[in-house]
């Protein structure tokens, strides 16, 4: 995706045209405008030339985002707030000559507070002040009309419009009032004129302008606090690295490490750039890019990240990665895109937005209308009008969702949460199934010992030296388990000869004089009598899900050592908090059923599937969406089909390769808990979502009716500086209520409780768990519970580019209703759809909503 900045924007009206502008040029598959960033995403095969011109076609000014090397300054600049002081200095200046204004149209007029005697004996020289102010008020904030009337003459009106005219038509109609006054003191003398001074609406036009300028600024600053987290990545990058330049040490900007070189680092002082140790350990603080305080010990061969505290040692290191590949700025790069990125919930406030600012025109002109034609004065009237003008507020709308999916963003890549798009952040709280992939997931991935049994006769540390021997020459990774674990006691070991390993059974060797073997139950009862109660024992390791693994000399059995890939200590806790969270888990694995099952229960999945190889599990993600919408975690590597395949796919344990590219999430760290957590703030998010646009459409619902006089009736009449005030504080509500996500503990599952569906639930028995409860885990009844007629179309599509296009639409078309699968492929230009009871125009639509074309329909 292409970045650009985006320059003139006001309220979400102005991003609506530049993406409806740039959406329809030939060549664009994909355009996002954020608002809140003033930037704009753009895929397809199209000239920057082309889409800048498109854009200042539609009355607002572009640029590309720097090159590679500059791309971070640019995210820093796009970030940094420069309205805040701008508007600061507006605010006061106008609050300055406002203030005079108010004394001399109100304080005198209607308290009698005393003036100068020209001035209190002369009304029209009090009109002829009150004009000078107003002017001088209007000039100082004359962006509203430069940006509102830029937009009329475009076509493309929008909240700077509805400002213009409202402000406007006051000053307008109060200068006609002023000549007029002037008129009647001509030939009627001062009392002929002191009527014309209750018409006067200079104050009400500069208390607008003031007013809005009040709400702008507090929104500008509410708009910087979204973005903290983001920029505190950003802080958290060293400025300089220590380098070795013909063996000595030089300190040099950050920008200028390439890699290979070799750069040292000191206690205390943060890692520059990704690298590996070459020398020393020390205990590094990851903090900065995972969000887990325990420090993490590291040695010669293992990886270091940029940002990260060398808490102990000095260190010397080759750099691996630098620049925009570094870990730490991809993290920023991946925040920094979801947020240019747009929720599909937006869609709705995107399609109001858009019609929104020229119904409000069209409704202020029918208002003084129909006031005019009730018997109303031209004054009153117009008061009306400039109320429904000034009230409405587009920007509460287009900011309710942008706001909140920058905060979740950021709160989320604080605790090593990684959200690539707005879509993934909204989709991944409507989970119904997790399907877990177990080794590496819920287990450690690393086989340990577990047991450690010796024969009569024989102590553990004989048993695990005998063992140690003969397992030194093995490559197996169950060999690996008994080297570390006498590693850990710093057991002895001898030499051992004449080495042999069996696949499948196990191994032999010469030590000390005779020959010894390792492997199996069935290879060692061929080479001594294996006590009736070790085997015993060995099946109940087995049924815990351990290896047992026996070792023998030439007559006599020395013992068993039982190794397994233990199960992580948060796993089950994890496990739990999900089906809490009213989720049904699923664990896949390729191992045998009562090794799955072991680990199973220990973990306290809801269903275990055994023997899944890693080309099965996209077909076993596939069967699982019976149940609703499926969230796939895995290691991204082998996992990668199921990945796409899942309707939100998870990598967990990253590490430094944030980057997988079928993920949609991505998690730092190897901690389950890290997956309820994504979803606990996902939910918030959407929640935060849903009551910004409640707040939004609530507001203009209720204020544009009562602005325009709906409640005259009842007493209650809604003054135009009344109208601008609310107005003021429409989107700084939203803004703020967006930055209270900023207090969410994603890891606290004391508030968890199931989402609620509509639908139909059954079990094997058609019987629901709960008695047919609408918050229960059973699965969710469709038509792949009942007999299944297939149809088989091929959907022509224009605009696929990549990869990521495929995954797109393939999870598009796979989240209609009716869809068992679509195979898609960008190279072909076509998906082959397998559905029941789907019609064409719901898979044109499903493709289309993705900003690609349907060109036909086989």
């Amino acid at each position: 995706m292409k970045q650009y900045t985006v320059t003139g924007m006001s309220c979400a009206a102005c991003s609506a045209r530049v993406e409806k502008a740039v959406s329809n040029l030939p060549g664009v598959t994909s355009c996002s405008v954020s608002l809140l960033t003033n930037s704009m995403g753009v895929e397809g095969s199209i000239s920057d030339s082309e889409i800048i011109a498109a854009v200042q076609n539609a009355g607002y000014g572009a640029a590309v985002k720097g090159t590679e090397k500059t791309a971070k300054a640019d995210t820093e600049d796009a970030l940094a707030d420069k309205e805040t002081p701008k508007l600061k200095k507006r605010l006061f200046s106008s609050l300055g000559f406002l203030i005079v204004l108010m004394y001399i149209s109100m304080g005198h007029t209607m308290w009698g507070w005393p003036l100068p005697e020209f001035l209190a004996q002369n009304p029209v020289a009090i009109g002829l002040s009150e004009l000078i102010l107003t002017v001088v008020v209007m000039v100082i904030n004359q962006k509203f009309f430069i940006s509102g009337f830029k937009g009329l003459i475009h076509k493309a009106p929008n909240m700077d419009t509805l400002v213009a005219l409202g402000a406007g038509a006051g000053f307008v109609y109060s200068t006609y009032a002023l000549f007029a006054m002037s008129a009647a003191q001509i030939s009627g003398g001062t009392e002929a004129a002191a009527h014309w001074m209750h018409e006067f609406y200079f104050e009400s036009s500069a208390m607008i302008l003031t007013l809005i300028t009040v709400g702008k600024m507090l929104e500008a600053r509410s708009k910087g606090k979204t973005t903290d987290a983001l920029k505190g990545l950003m802080n958290m990058a060293p400025k300089t690295a220590n380098i070795i330049v013909d063996g000595k040490e030089q300190n040099v900007p950050v920008e200028q490490v390439k890699k290979g070189d070799i750069f040292v680092v000191r206690p205390g002082e943060n890692v520059p750039v990704d690298g590996v140790i070459i020398e020393g350990s020390s205990a590094f603080d990851e903090s900065a890019l995972t969000g887990e305080s325990i420090p993490v010990d590291k040695t010669v061969g293992d990886s270091v990240s940029a940002a990260t505290v060398n808490q102990a040692g000095f260190i010397r290191c080759e750099a691996t990665r630098v620049g925009e590949d570094t870990t730490l700025s991809q993290i920023i790069k991946m925040v920094s895109d979801a947020a240019a990125t747009k929720a599909p919930i937006a869609k709705i406030a995107d399609k109001v937005s858009g019609v929104f600012v020229p119904t409000v025109i069209s409704i202020a002109v029918i208002t003084i209308v129909a006031w005019l034609i009730a018997g109303q004065s031209i004054g009153y009237a117009l008061a009306r009008g400039i109320s429904v003008l000034v009230i409405s507020c587009p920007c509460a709308l287009g900011l309710a969702t942008p706001v909140a999916i920058m905060v979740g963003s950021g709160v989320g890549a604080k605790q090593g949460v990684l959200f690539k798009t707005a879509a993934a952040l909204e989709e991944t709280g409507r989970i119904s199934v997790v399907a877990l992939d177990k080794t590496g997931t819920i287990t450690a991935g690393t086989p340990v010992v577990t047991d450690m049994i010796p024969a009569d006769g024989v102590g553990e540390n004989d048993l695990l030296r005998f063992a140690a021997s003969l397992e030194s020459k093995s490559e197996h990774p169950l060999s690996n388990a008994v080297m570390t674990k006498a590693l850990e006691l710093n057991t002895d070991y001898s030499e051992v000869t004449d080495f042999v390993a069996l696949p499948g059974n196990g191994l032999s060797a010469r030590l000390n004089g005779e020959t010894v073997y390792g492997g199996n139950m069935s290879f060692i009862k061929t080479r001594v009598n294996l006590p009736e109660s070790v085997a015993m024992k060995a099946d109940a390791l087995a049924a815990e899900g351990k290896t047992p693994l026996f070792f023998a000399a030439e007559n006599r059995f020395m013992g068993l050592i039982a190794v397994a890939d233990t199960i992580k200590p948060d796993s089950p806790k994890a496990v739990e908090e999900l089906k809490k969270m009213g989720i049904k888990v699923v664990m896949l694995t390729g191992d045998n059923k009562r090794t799955a099952e072991a680990i199973g229960r220990q973990a306290g999945v809801d269903e275990v599937i055994a023997g899944v190889l890693p080309e099965g599990k996209e077909n076993t993600v596939r069967e699982l969406k019976k149940y609703g919408k499926v969230a796939m975690v895995g290691d991204g590597i082998n996992d990668a089909p199921a990945l796409t395949r899942a309707d939100i796919g998870i990598a967990i344990g990253a590490g430094a390769d944030i980057a997988v590219d079928a993920a949609d999430v991505v998690l730092m760290n190897s901690s389950l808990k890290d997956v309820p957590a994504a979803i606990r703030l996902s939910r918030k998010t959407l929640k935060n979502i849903h009551e910004n646009l409640f707040w939004a459409f609530f507001y203009n619902t209720i204020g544009i009716p009562v602005a325009a006089g709906a409640l005259v009736g009842l007493g209650i009449t809604l003054n135009p500086m009344l109208g601008a005030a609310a107005m003021s504080l429409s989107s700084f509500c939203v803004v703020t209520n967006a930055l209270r996500l900023n207090l969410f503990d994603m890891h606290d599952s004391s508030k968890d409780k199931p989402l609620k569906h509509k639908e139909t639930h059954i079990k094997e028995n058609n019987e629901c768990c709960s008695g047919g409860e609408k918050e229960c885990a059973c699965p969710v009844e469709t038509a792949q519970n009942k007999e299944e007629n297939l149809m088989v179309k091929t959907i022509k599509i224009e605009g696929m580019m990549c990869g990521h296009c495929e995954a797109s639409v393939k999870k598009a078309l796979e989240a209609v209703e009716g869809v068992k699968s679509a195979e898609v492929s960008h190279s072909a230009g076509t998906a082959v759809v397998t559905f029941e009871n789907v019609s064409d125009e719901v898979l044109k639509k499903a493709v289309e909503e993705k900003d690609y074309k349907v060109l036909d329909i086989e």
